[in-house]
């Protein structure tokens, strides 16, 4: 990914935060130069001072036979804004968008064991809905085991990051409080999102 100095995000915790909140990722594998992406919930965790990607399959989506045989791309993107040039001191300037984007690389690893499959499904409902877990353990065996098998779960130990927040930086602080204070007066959830990260990133410098 295209990072200039000014838009490169450094912080290790502030990075896994991020992957956190916005977990719906995309993971990509190329084979004989063809691409393939998969969208898929993923749980972002620290072992070891190693960063763990977690997450499982359709058995059906021939994808997961992929992450084992070649390097993998897990791309978390979420928040994003149009940014007008009304917010801007001079009249010669074009509008932008700014963005988070995380892009990790790493490899793929198949859990097979039934109990670690299942670890993954209830850590996945502790981070999404855990109200569910109630329901979840009320479920038949054979139920949870044949849906089990219609599932494969991996892991990817990531091997590297590339970071970058793209929130106005080359700005002047007046214009990026123009920016702020434009997206935060939106309904849009994506641009008061941008909004409180561009506050942050002001605060912190």
């Amino acid at each position: 990914m295209y990072i200039p100095k000014i838009n490169a995000m450094t912080d290790r915790e502030e990075v896994v935060a991020f992957m956190k909140q916005f977990s719906f990722a995309t993971i990509i594998t190329a084979k004989e130069n063809f691409p393939v992406a998969t969208h898929l919930p993923f749980l972002v965790s620290v072992k070891e001072d190693k960063i763990i990607l977690t997450s499982h399959f359709a058995k059906a989506n021939e994808h997961w036979a992929a992450v084992v045989e070649n390097k993998v791309l897990v791309i978390f993107t979420e928040p994003h804004a149009y940014i007008s040039p009304k917010n801007y001191d001079k009249e010669l300037n074009v509008p932008t968008w700014n963005y988070i984007s995380i892009h990790a690389y790493g490899q793929g690893k198949l859990i097979t064991r039934t109990d670690k499959v299942i670890e993954i499904l209830e850590a996945t409902i502790d981070n999404y809905e855990l109200a569910y877990m109630q329901q979840w353990n009320s479920l038949p065996e054979d139920f949870k085991l044949k849906m089990i098998k219609g599932i494969v779960a991996f892991e990817i130990e990531v091997t590297e990051l590339q970071a970058k927040k793209k929130l106005s930086q080359n700005k002047t602080d007046a214009e990026q409080r123009r920016i702020i204070d434009s997206l935060s007066d939106s309904n849009k959830d994506n641009e008061q999102h941008i909004a409180d990260y561009m506050r942050r990133n002001l605060e912190i410098r």
